[in-house]
């Protein structure tokens, strides 16, 4: 996959680049898969804000997507399609009894391909428990409670490491570095998420961002005082020796909010220079 650039016949093009779409074999899906999906804005079931800098973009389906297989599948791969919920490409996939499900994509799925759910082989695609999978092996799409559903590892690009078995949990390192236990139950796909080149991908021109849905973002040190605590002042340069906060002065940029102190015991190595949570 690579990624495609522009001859620029506009300045914004000089830095655009897209997605290589050679990967996707279809571009309708399939209407017994999609929902409807009601734009938000950033907004709760109260009307307000919670995640700002959203609204707008082009309307979109939601793909009703299957990250809990049942054992015992052998499925083949129908098509490839675009999601554009997530960066990954989705599967298009029916199993044996003529069932169709949505799973996301790996790299090395094709049109055609199969691959099978339960306690089968270690091959590409195989999803099956991690107890069942050698160390060293890349796996996606890990669940954290046994029976669950995939909930780790779903970016595009992404996959993490088998480094150990031991005691019924495996250790894995996940794609931020950070070194974790799950139950040796839990299931996982093996393989690397699909459209690995998202992450190099340049948006290159502002109407771009509002068509994802994504509004304008402003520093607080251009707003007036009352807007931020980073604003105000005659112009000058400001902001050096205050720690950065939101608009409301909570501190933000590097300020952890993780206190789930349940599962510190789970992470064995911490993304954050090497110490734990």
């Amino acid at each position: 996959m690579a990624i495609k650039a522009y001859r620029p016949i506009t300045p914004a093009q000089r830095q655009k680049t897209t997605e290589d779409y050679d990967q996707i074999t279809t571009n309708k899906p399939m209407k017994s898969l999609l929902a409807a999906k009601k734009q938000q804005a950033g907004k709760n079931n109260q009307g307000r804000i919670t995640v700002r800098h959203r609204g707008g973009g082009v309307k979109r389906h939601y793909r009703i997507m299957t990250y809990n297989l049942p054992k015992g599948l052998t499925l083949k791969v129908e098509e490839i399609e675009y999601d554009p919920n997530r960066s990954a490409r989705i599967a298009r996939v029916k199993d044996q009894n003529g069932t169709y499900y949505y799973v996301l994509a790996d790299t090395k799925m094709e049109k055609g391909t199969t691959f099978k759910t339960g306690d089968v082989e270690v091959e590409d695609s195989n999803r099956l428990p991690l107890e069942n999978i050698p160390v060293g092996t890349f796996v996606y799409a890990i669940e954290l409670t046994p029976g669950r559903g995939a909930q780790m590892v779903r970016a595009a690009g992404a996959s993490a490491q088998l480094m150990a078995k031991e005691d019924g949990y495996a250790t894995l390192k996940m794609p931020s570095g950070e070194v974790r236990k799950v139950l040796a139950t839990c299931e996982a796909s093996i393989g690397t998420v699909s459209n690995l080149q998202h992450q190099n991908v340049k948006i290159g021109a502002a109407g771009r961002k509002r068509r994802k849905g994504i509004r304008p973002t402003v520093r607080g040190v251009v707003m007036n005082a009352t807007d931020h605590p980073h604003g105000g002042g005659d112009g000058g340069r400001h902001g050096s020796g205050k720690a950065p906060r939101t608009p409301w002065g909570q501190l933000t940029l590097g300020y952890r909010t993780r206190h789930n102190k349940k599962t510190n015991k789970m992470i064995v190595r911490s993304r954050h220079e090497g110490k734990r949570k």
